[in-house]
């Protein structure tokens, strides 16, 4: 006969309060997370928003350069309401400055709040932005690079839980469509951004943008994507109106118009 299994102890009621306590504890360290403030999102966050104190990447869904601008507004949304929540200063780290300050001043990225550094290759952004993490005096860094492997990312996550200090590692140049997302990572959340087509409206003139919001890869959670509104002045995304909410809206406006 087969012998029998012998399984592990279930754990005792006070180990189970010490791990709770433990995992209350680090999220304190981590400080709390940054809440996109639209349900759709936060709750299928497994923080409930970003980690203040975590490495996030983002990509552009495709190669295009629309795409590519909306991930860069992305994040510079993202961004901005850390800086906004914290008063800080935001470090930008790239190899190829391309960036048009009134687009990142229309998501509320204002230029005196950026520092803005510049090397000649992804190792030198890299270790810019660890520097900058572990400074600890930041609200938010930006990395721009076209790779980073495990080893890079490792210690960007744990710069940015020594200096709590939230980073968003923007892989960009895709190369032949390959998407940059597809390489291991240590990050907590990776982000897929791309362009969508925006809602018509009932007179001449350009709607708010739409994005394809994609979460790829989240820690201790699922993947999602929906179509959301594109950054406001503010930083902060929305839900697209419901058909109702649109009739109602272009009534409003016709009504004005008269």
């Amino acid at each position: 006969m087969p012998s029998s299994l012998s399984l592990p102890d279930r754990p005792s009621a006070e180990q189970i309060a010490s791990l709770r306590a433990a995992l209350s504890s680090a999220n304190e360290t981590r400080g709390p997370a940054l809440a996109f403030g639209i349900a759709a999102v936060d709750d299928r966050l497994a923080d409930r928003g970003l980690a203040s104190a975590g490495l996030h990447e983002i990509a552009a869904a495709t190669a295009s350069l629309n795409d590519d601008a909306a991930a860069t507004l992305f994040a510079a949304g993202i961004a901005a309401r850390f800086a906004s929540k914290r008063g800080d200063t935001v470090l930008w780290a790239l190899s190829q400055f391309d960036l048009y300050a009134p687009g990142l001043e229309q998501v509320g990225l204002c230029p005196g709040r950026i520092l803005y550094a510049q090397g000649s290759k992804d190792t030198q952004v890299l270790a810019m932005a660890e520097d900058g993490l572990r400074d600890g005096s930041l609200a938010c860094v930006i990395a721009e690079v076209k790779a980073a492997d495990m080893t890079a990312t490792r210690r960007l996550q744990l710069a940015a839980s020594d200096g709590r200090t939230p980073i968003l590692l923007f892989r960009r140049h895709r190369t032949r469509e390959r998407c940059p997302l597809r390489t291991v990572s240590a990050a907590m959340t990776r982000w897929r951004i791309g362009c969508v087509e925006s809602a018509r409206l009932p007179f001449p003139g350009l709607g708010r943008s739409r994005w394809s919001v994609e979460l790829a890869r989240q820690r201790a959670g699922n993947p999602f994507s929906l179509e959301l509104e594109a950054c406001d002045e503010q930083g902060r995304l929305a839900l697209p109106a419901a058909a109702p909410d649109r009739a109602a809206a272009r009534g409003r406006a016709v009504a004005q118009a008269a």
